[in-house]
């Protein structure tokens, strides 16, 4: 796919977001809301440490796919856990985002 065909499917991913949850949002937020989506918990509220918890959740969940982890279960707590399977290739900070948007945008065509 040519970067302009991603930027597109970027666009529209994040405006169906945006548009269910009524207001802008950036990649931390939609981090977060799939993070609470793979979480399953409705809602409630999380301390700091648990919200990045959360967003930890939604990157091993969006990197499941690309072999990266692996999801073990919950815990007694009822949290998903995830084991690394395979080190995160060195990846520039704009590479990091690409990766980050294109896992979101494959997501979303799963829910």
């Amino acid at each position: 796919m040519n970067e302009q065909d991603f930027e597109q499917q970027w666009e529209a991913t994040l405006a169906r977001y945006e548009k269910q949850f009524d207001q802008p949002l950036d990649l931390q937020a939609l981090l977060f809301l799939i993070g609470v989506n793979e979480l399953g918990h409705g809602p409630r509220k999380l301390s700091k440490d648990q919200k990045l918890d959360v967003i930890h959740i939604a990157v091993c969940r969006l990197l499941e796919p690309y072999g990266f982890y692996n999801y073990e279960g919950l815990d007694k707590d009822e949290w998903p856990h995830y084991a690394r399977t395979e080190k995160l290739p060195q990846l520039s900070a704009g590479e990091q985002e690409h990766l980050m948007k294109e896992a979101i945008i494959n997501y979303s065509r799963e829910s």
